[in-house]
C-alpha cells in the first residue's frame, strides 16, 4: 500500500455501512457509486486496480458488485475487511426486504409503492446510462486508437440486445479475442493512462492508497496453505447449516430445500440477477410453489426499490415461502419468514466470499503482466456493451410498462422517457448525487402517478 497513506479500518467501516443504504441502480450504479467515492474522491484505489478487480468478479457467478466491495475490503484490510464490506453490501437489504415482505403479506398489496417505483425506473435506467458513460469513456477510449475494443464492446451489445446470447458466451469470446489480441496488437490493450490515474486536488497529484503500482500487501499474496484454509472454512460453513437443517426437518424440508436450491442458483447467476431470475422463477413458483407468479413480479418491484444487489429478491421470495410453508407453525409466521429469507440469504452469498477470499491472490499476481490483462480489458469492453444492453432493456420497459398498443404501434410513456432524460442529466451533465437523483425522481413519479392520473 502508499506508505504515505494508510485506510484506518474504522473510516472503511463506517463507509461500507453507508454503502449498503445508498447502492441503488442495479449492478451498473453500484460499480457507478463505488468507482466515485472510492476512485475520483476518497483515492483509496486507483482506477486500474479497480478495474482489475472488477474484471475478475464479472468472470463470477453471483453479484459483481457485493464481490467488488468484498474485493476491495480485503485488499484493504485483509480476510475480516472483505467480510465486513461484502456483508454491509447486503445486510440493509435484508432487513428492508423483510420488513417489505411483511407489509406485503400482511396488507395483501403494495400499491403505495407503485407510485414511488413509476418514478424510479427511469432514475435506475439514468443510472445505467451514466454507467455506460463513464465505463465506455475509461475503456474504450477513441475509436481510432483502439477500435478492436469498440468492436468487443459493440459486438457484446448486439449479441445480447438482438440475438440473446448467453452472458457466459459473451464473456469466453471476450476472453479469447483479449488473449489474441494482447499478442497481435497489444497497444489496444494497454490500459489507458498507465502511471497516470492519481487525481489533481490543487494542480497537486494525489496517488491511491493502492495505488497502479503499488505492492501487493503480503495478506493478498498467493499461498497453498492460505487457500486450503479458505476452501476448507467456506465448506464448513456451507455443511454445518445444511447439516443443522437437514437433521431438523429433513432433507425435504423447506428450510434445507431452499438451502439446496439457492446453493445452485448462486453458482448460476452469470449476466447478473435478471440471468437467473428465470431459473428462480421456475423453481420457487412452478417446482416448489413457494409463491405465486404475480407474487414474483411483486417482490422484484420491491427489490428494484431497496437498496443492494437486485438479487436479494430472494429474500422475498424465502420470506413468501417460509410464510406460507409455515416453517415454525402458525404461531410464529413472522420468525419463521424471516428464518426463511436468511437462510436463503446465506447460502445466496456464501460463494461469493469464498471465490472472492480464495481467488483474490490469484488474480493479484497477474496485476501489469499484458498477458492476463489484456483479456481482462477485453472483458471490461465487452462489459460495457452488456450494459448498455441492460440500459436498452430498462428504457424500453419504462417506455412500455403495460405493453399496450394503439392502431397497431406501441404507445410510449413519455412522460416516463422526460424523467429518464431528466434524471440522465443530473447524473451526467450536472452531476448530482445518486441518492437525490432517486429521491427526487421517486417523489415526481408518486406525484405524477398518484395525484395526476388518479
Amino acid at each position: 500500500m502508499n506508505t504515505a497513506r494508510t485506510v484506518n479500518f474504522r473510516e472503511a467501516l463506517r463507509f461500507w455501512f453507508k454503502l449498503g443504504f445508498i447502492s441503488f441502480g442495479g449492478p451498473a450504479g453500484q460499480i457507478a457509486v463505488m468507482h466515485r467515492e472510492l476512485v475520483e474522491e476518497k483515492r483509496w484505489i486507483s482506477e486500474q486496480r479497480f478495474l482489475h478487480a472488477l474484471n475478475y468478479c464479472m468472470l463470477l457467478p453471483g453479484p459483481e458488485a457485493q464481490q467488488l466491495a468484498t474485493y476491495i475490503g480485503w485488499l484493504l484490510h485483509r480476510s475480516w475487511g472483505g467480510v465486513v464490506a461484502g456483508a454491509l453490501f447486503v445486510l440493509p437489504s435484508l432487513l428492508i426486504l423483510i420488513g417489505l415482505s411483511w407489509v406485503y403479506v400482511v396488507y395483501g398489496q403494495v400499491a403505495w409503492v407503485a407510485g414511488l417505483l413509476y418514478g424510479i425506473k427511469p432514475a435506475v435506467a439514468a443510472l445505467v446510462l451514466q454507467a455506460v458513460h463513464r465505463m465506455g469513456g475509461k475503456t474504450l477510449r477513441h475509436p481510432r486508437r483502439a477500435p478492436l475494443l469498440w468492436a468487443i464492446a459493440v459486438g457484446s451489445f448486439v449479441a445480447i440486445a438482438v440475438f440473446s446470447v448467453p452472458f457466459p458466451a459473451v464473456v469466453l469470446a471476450a476472453l479469447a479475442l483479449g488473449w489474441l489480441g494482447g499478442r497481435w496488437a497489444p497497444a489496444q490493450f494497454a490500459r489507458a493512462g498507465s502511471g497516470h490515474t492519481a487525481a489533481v486536488t490543487g494542480g497537486v497529484h494525489v496517488p491511491a492508497v493502492i495505488d497502479d503500482h503499488t505492492p501487493t500487501p503480503a495478506h493478498a499474496r498467493f499461498s497453498r496453505a492460505r487457500l486450503v484454509r479458505v476452501l476448507l472454512t467456506g465448506a464448513a460453513l456451507w455443511t454445518l447449516p445444511m447439516s443443522v437443517l437437514v437433521a431438523w426437518q429433513g432433507w425435504s424440508g423447506t428450510l434445507a430445500a431452499m438451502g439446496w436450491f439457492f446453493t445452485k442458483a448462486a453458482l448460476l447467476t452469470f449476466g447478473g440477477a435478471y440471468a437467473v431470475l428465470p431459473y428462480v422463477y421456475q423453481g420457487a413458483v412452478v417446482e416448489h410453489g413457494w409463491l405465486l407468479g404475480p407474487q414474483m413480479i411483486d417482490g422484484l418491484a420491491l427489490g428494484e426499490t431497496t437498496p443492494g444487489p437486485l438479487i436479494m429478491v430472494v429474500a422475498f421470495v424465502g420470506f413468501l415461502g417460509g410464510w406460507g410453508q409455515q416453517v415454525l407453525g402458525p404461531d410464529t409466521l413472522f420468525l419463521g419468514a424471516a428464518l426463511a429469507a436468511v437462510v436463503v440469504t446465506w447460502f445466496t452469498f456464501l460463494p461469493s466470499f469464498v471465490f472472492i477470499l480464495a481467488g483474490g491472490p490469484l488474480v493479484e499476481r497477474t496485476h501489469g503482466r499484458l498477458h492476463f490483462t489484456a483479456p481482462l480489458t477485453a472483458i471490461t469492453a465487452a462489459v460495457v456493451g452488456v450494459i448498455a444492453s441492460l440500459a436498452l432493456f430498462f428504457l424500453v420497459h419504462v417506455a412500455y410498462p403495460a405493453g399496450t398498443a394503439a392502431n397497431g404501434w406501441m404507445r410510449p410513456d413519455w412522460v416516463a422517457l422526460v424523467l429518464v432524460a431528466v434524471a440522465a442529466l443530473a447524473l451526467i451533465r450536472f452531476q448530482q448525487g445518486v441518492i437525490r437523483v432517486i429521491v427526487v425522481s421517486a417523489l415526481m413519479g408518486w406525484a405524477l402517478n398518484g395525484v395526476v392520473w388518479a
